[in-house]
């Protein structure tokens, strides 16, 4: 039986100090004092009579008890998040919903194919997309507030308790406008010259786009701004000189209407997995699991499964 002691403060509040690494960064997370936070984790840890963190100057580190309860805290949380969708779903006239995120990448290139595919196969279920970069749409998976996300295979520590199945494979690409100066001389050492969009901390090729760049003796860039906008990115990379560094994906269409191009840079180094992701602790719905299937006739239809 369930000690009725530990309240549902008690796990979110542990959980996220292990999401953020720190009581700091949980307080801010959940609009709490850091005081609050630290109170409320003696308190389970008194509950529980056991240790589950210990502090040093990086943050906190989870003791073997803390881990075991961890898994279990995140699965606690998730199935809660599934009973309130399940009652949303209830009250929206008999039709069902699938909640699914996406990476820019994915919801440029693939989705609307998807969409299309899965209105057909399931005209009873609503379709839900979330779009966003890598982090969030993981974690918010892990709360359950999605049932599943199509998109790069994250950093080790970030696809910890997901379950990732490849679909095809994508690179990054240095992309201008038509006429841009760059094209006529390529050089990727130049790019400093002009303003570039690059990818922000958290987002899935961030990693990736720095290595590539360290790797070609490009150092740091200073002229830029960060973010994951594909409607920012195509807009300004359009009307201006600027260099936008990005997923082959987001910008397919632009690239094959002849509005961006691609500089001739070999970044197949960047090549990188694009994969469905869910729970691994549940079965899928037979609602995700034709959505898998509109994936796959969608795959099939671009060919971008035969990239692996």
């Amino acid at each position: 039986m369930i000690d009725r002691r530990i309240k549902f403060r008690h796990i979110q509040c542990y959980v996220e100090i292990c999401r953020e690494q720190s009581l700091k960064g949980a307080a801010e997370k959940l609009f709490l004092t850091q005081p609050a936070i630290s109170k409320t984790l003696k308190e389970l840890e008194g509950i529980m009579g056991a240790t589950l963190l210990t502090r040093n100057r990086a943050g906190v580190v989870l003791t073997r008890q803390g881990e075991v309860f961890l898994h279990f805290a995140e699965m606690s949380l998730a199935s809660l998040q599934q009973g309130l969708t399940g009652v949303e779903q209830v009250g929206a006239r008999g039709k069902t919903l699938l909640s699914v995120g996406a990476l820019p990448s994915v919801a440029a290139r693939l989705m609307p194919s998807v969409a299309a595919k899965f209105a057909e196969l399931a005209p009873n279920t609503t379709l839900r997309i979330v779009d966003g970069p890598h982090s969030y749409l993981v974690e918010r998976l892990r709360l359950g507030d999605l049932d599943l996300v199509i998109g790069r295979l994250g950093r080790p520590e970030t696809m910890q308790g997901i379950t990732f199945t490849q679909l095809y494979e994508e690179q990054v690409e240095f992309v201008v406008r038509a006429g841009h100066p760059l094209l006529d001389a390529p050089d990727l050492k130049r790019i400093g010259e002009w303003q570039v969009i690059y990818p922000p901390e958290g987002s899935a090729i961030r990693p990736l786009v720095d290595r590539f760049l360290i790797a070609h003796g490009v150092g740091q860039i200073d002229n830029r701004l960060e973010t994951v906008s594909g409607a920012f990115g195509r807009h300004f990379t359009r009307h201006s000189d600027a260099i936008w560094i990005i997923s082959a994906g987001v910008v397919a269409n632009e690239i094959a209407d002849g509005h961006l191009r691609a500089l001739p840079i070999d970044t197949a180094i960047t090549r990188g997995p694009v994969g469905l992701m869910h729970r691994p602790d549940e079965i899928l719905s037979s609602q995700a699991q034709v959505f898998s299937l509109a994936v796959k006739l969608a795959l099939e239809e671009q060919e971008l499964g035969a990239d692996f």
